[in-house]
């Protein structure tokens, strides 16, 4: 029988041999991972091992053997290494001494003293002969399958414990603006990949849900660096489209190692355009208003960009957070920080004209909004509104009619320490 894990905890390797298996590949897509592990079984059975944390996010239906056949596969939990020691002696630290207990029942931690006295006590006041493996009151699953014969395959999973995400930095100041990115692969598990081929995708998969998986990251997850030292850093680059998705491949092998978060430098991608602007949305109305304009970007790349979060530093200094959809190569990203105080608008609506049916009802009524702009800054700014109007048939300005919704576009440069207003006319035909 040979015993095979697509990663083995310190925990597992004490009491559980390795069995005959290459390093892991990983297919990381945004929500979830697959796991391929090559195994080899030398007789009619081959058992899988994984701890119970690990199992749990594993994706219901998921696991295959590829390339090795098999009758039957079954499915059986395993006992604890703490539970090992039920009636063996443990040592029990009270106050400022020792003394030894035996271990009657693992999962409550229940001892008998030499009184012959029963209690419950925590972990951390036990002590042992062997040093304990990590997380020796965590449970672990094994899966048997039942073989015609020996041979080699593919262990195949889905789990939603391994899973990475971009994050970008845009760097903007007076001379021009930069985007970069880095790449997080994340894993939440007690396992350690020791990783040969690993692929990261880019786009919208839907899998099964597995609600258990659903509880995060754990508590102890830390930051890592790749080391340098072994072996080179691995390094992304871009395989083209697939169906919709789009592949990175890492260059070289590399640990992912048990609850950890590994990043790695992602996409630099060159700016085929960056503007600044005071923008604002909004929607027609035939009441005056006033406010302030928002600080907002627009960028366009020679990429595509998956979906991430995104930092905006001016001068080295943070101005503001975002998230970045997925974009196309060439794609329009508008954006906004938030409030510009230093630039405030006024917005009017006046009827003009009217035109009723020969019952009296209103069915085109003309309006002319105007926008004032009123900038306190030093330098002149690029104003940009668009506002939404409804209505069965819309005219602006001299344009063509449009049904249901029209969109009014105002462009002004705003001077330095100045004013400024523009106008345009709405028709709205309900007839």
């Amino acid at each position: 029988m040979t015993k095979v894990f697509p990663a083995v905890l310190p925990a597992l390797a004490a009491a559980l041999a390795l069995g005959s298996a290459g390093a892991t590949d990983l297919r990381i897509y945004p929500s979830f991972t697959e796991v391929r592990q090559p195994v080899t079984a030398t007789g009619t059975s081959l058992n899988v091992t994984l701890p119970q944390s690990a199992w749990e996010s594993v994706l219901p239906g998921s696991l295959d053997l590829e390339g090795l056949p098999f009758s039957s596969a079954a499915q059986t939990l395993q006992s604890n290494w703490l539970s090992g020691l039920e009636g063996q002696t443990v040592y029990l630290r009270r106050g400022e001494t020792t003394e030894p207990v035996t271990l009657v029942r693992a999962r409550d931690l229940l001892v008998k003293d030499a009184e012959g006295r029963f209690f419950n006590v925590r972990f951390e006041d036990l002590s042992f002969s062997a040093a304990p493996p990590l997380n020796p009151q965590s449970p672990s699953q094994t899966l048997t399958y039942t073989l015609p014969r020996a041979g080699a395959g593919t262990l195949t999973y889905l789990t939603r414990a391994v899973t990475w995400s971009p994050r970008y930095t845009l760097n903007a100041s007076t001379a021009g603006a930069n985007l970069t990115a880095l790449a997080d692969l994340r894993n939440s598990t007690e396992l350690a990949y020791d990783v040969q081929n690993t692929e990261l995708y880019a786009g919208d998969v839907t899998v099964q849900a597995n609600p258990q998986a659903e509880a995060g990251f754990a508590a102890d997850m830390v930051m890592r660096a790749v080391p340098t030292a072994a072996a080179p850093a691995p390094k992304i680059q871009s395989q083209g489209e697939l169906r919709g998705l789009t592949r990175y491949d890492l260059t070289t092998p590399f640990t992912l190692p048990a609850n950890s978060v590994i990043t790695l430098p992602f996409l630099t991608p060159k700016l085929s355009r960056f503007e600044r602007y005071a923008g604002l949305d909004t929607y027609f109305g035939t009441d005056t208003r006033t406010g302030t304009l928002n600080r907002s970007y627009r960028l366009e790349a020679d990429q595509r960009l998956p979906a991430g979060p995104l930092t905006v530093r001016e001068d080295g200094r943070l101005v503001g957070q975002t998230t970045l959809p997925d974009t196309r190569k060439g794609g329009t990203i508008d954006f906004s920080l938030g409030e510009d105080p230093d630039i405030e608008y006024t917005r009017s609506a006046a009827q003009t004209a009217q035109v009723k049916d020969a019952k009296g009802n209103v069915t085109k009524t003309t309006y002319k909004v105007t926008y004032a702009f009123e900038s306190s800054k030093d330098r002149a700014v690029r104003a940009e509104v668009t506002e939404r109007i409804g209505g069965r048939v819309i005219i602006i300005d001299t344009s063509a009619p449009v049904k249901n919704q029209g969109t009014a576009n105002l462009r002004v440069d705003v001077p330095a320490n100045g004013k400024v207003s523009r106008t345009f006319t709405v028709v709205i035909d309900n007839s």
